[in-house]
């Protein structure tokens, strides 16, 4: 499936009307349905439907299951394959086979998945539950210089391809100590563009992600502080704010978050060490 689709606008400007071309970005269910069980007795149940940007679907769904806390190794996993819809296999379902003897701990999708603003989990119970599948506060020698961060938004910019012709996009980064961006992942989602780098991250054997920062293009919330601290992540940024609960989960954790990266400067609202000062000076 294409990342983008072709449609035809109505370009107005003060003093003119005109018909257009243009591209939005695509979006499409996808269904994660998860195998498990010993081997003379499988079962399948679906876990998650969650509206995505195609590409990088095996990403998702194991940035996903990891975040949650169902998978924890590659070795976890038999297989992770689309069910065959159409000619290039590249339907709206998604198929992952767990290791017979792989325990499916159910509660964990039921108690930690956050789909809203809304969804009725208190500040307290949403921290203790996401550090009891944690192995608590996080430990890195990370050191980040302030022209790193401050670098990053148009770093990540220009590899971002869907955004460069949607503007409709979001995107997910994965940067070191240089400021070398390592993976770059986007949907039109802000969690599932952090899952696909988690997912990237898990599949390549990387995690947990203690010598890495991430960066992200549009504000923080607590679920991604909390799929961020699961894969070990000492350094969050972003080009937007971060909400309350967020910048409470992040200190719990002892991460690094930063908000408002642009036009050369920004905030830190935890673990400030891990931010170089020697390029600058505090007032």
């Amino acid at each position: 499936m294409p990342l983008v689709a072709p449609t035809t606008v109505h370009k107005v400007t003060d003093d003119s009307w005109s018909e257009v071309p243009d591209l939005l970005a695509v979006e499409e269910p996808l269904e994660i349905r998860l195998g498990f069980g010993p081997a003379n007795d499988r079962q399948q149940r679906s876990v998650s439907v969650t509206m995505r940007t195609p590409g990088h679907d095996e990403e998702l769904a194991a940035g996903f299951l990891f975040s949650e806390g169902i998978i924890q190794s590659p070795g976890d996993v038999l297989s992770c394959r689309h069910c065959v819809q159409d000619a290039d296999k590249e339907g709206n379902v998604i198929r992952i086979e767990l290791r017979p003897g792989v325990a499916v701990d159910w509660s964990r999708l039921e108690r930690n998945t956050f789909t809203s603003s809304s969804c009725g989990l208190c500040g307290k119970t949403t921290i203790e539950a996401v550090m009891a599948q944690t192995s608590g506060p996080l430990h890195s020698s990370l050191i980040i210089n302030p022209l790193v961060v401050n670098a990053l938004p148009d770093t990540v910019r220009h590899r971002q391809t869907a955004f460069a012709h949607t503007g409709g996009i979001h995107a997910a980064a994965l940067f070191d100590a240089q400021g070398m961006v390592r993976l770059v992942r986007e949907d039109i989602g802000r969690h599932n563009a952090l899952d696909k780098l988690i997912g990237a991250a898990f599949w390549q054997g990387w995690l947990p992600l203690s010598q890495y920062g991430v960066f992200l293009s549009g504000r923080i919330g607590v679920e991604l502080v909390q799929k961020s601290w699961r894969a070990g992540v000492p350094l969050l940024t972003a080009v937007g704010a971060p909400s309350s609960l967020a910048v409470h989960m992040a200190q719990e954790a002892c991460m690094t978050l930063v908000g408002f990266v642009r036009n050369g400067r920004f905030n830190i609202y935890s673990e400030p060490d891990r931010i170089s000062q020697a390029s600058v000076s505090a007032s």
